[in-house]
């Protein structure tokens, strides 16, 4: 995938983010401060500080703004949702170098919360997808009883599960077994 580090780290953190909505897993991922802290800990969102009951009333609400944008029946209403995220969103770029990581781009302004930051970072990496014509990439999985949606990062876009060791094995392992019985 032609994406710079900085974007597929977004939007794996957005999938991440996504896939802990009850409309898409059917139990609440975030559902209190010790979850959004695990959350921020796993995706390495650096210097966000003590979280406070605001944070998760804001990051669940955006969460579920991000993934009105990827369900979107068509492209003309990804790009309407997803101008209407950023333009709620103070957005003001800066060179980062941190945690290891090499030198990247931040989106979000000087002293943004947790919501913020998420929605200037992810929402850039979202229209960079949507520019570069990926949008193909951003998936649900294909077992029909996960409605999990993950990055494609594979050379062909062949990927079809979100976990190739549990829905890919999972699926495989139905195919082979109906095979025997036929």
């Amino acid at each position: 995938m032609p994406f710079a580090h900085d974007m597929v780290y977004s939007l794996a953190t957005l999938i991440d983010l996504i896939n802990t909505s009850p409309s898409v897993g059917g139990e609440e991922g975030l559902d209190d401060l010790r979850a959004l802290g695990e959350f921020v800990e796993r995706q390495q969102v650096s210097n966000v500080g003590r979280l406070r009951a605001a944070d998760l009333t804001e990051v669940r609400a955006l969460r579920e703004s991000f993934h009105r944008v990827i369900v979107a029946p068509d492209r003309a209403t990804v790009i309407i949702r997803l101008n209407t995220l950023l333009g709620g969103t103070r957005i003001t770029p800066t060179l980062a170098e941190h945690d290891g990581h090499p030198l990247h781009i931040h989106y979000f302004a000087p002293g943004a919360s947790l919501a913020e930051r998420l929605s200037a970072d992810l929402g850039v990496a979202l229209a960079h997808l949507l520019v570069e014509d990926e949008w193909e990439r951003l998936r649900s999985c294909s077992a029909p009883d996960c409605d999990h949606f993950f990055l494609d990062e594979s050379r062909n876009r062949s990927r079809v599960y979100c976990d190739s060791r549990t829905c890919g094995n999972r699926m495989h392992v139905a195919a082979y077994r109906a095979r025997r019985r036929a």
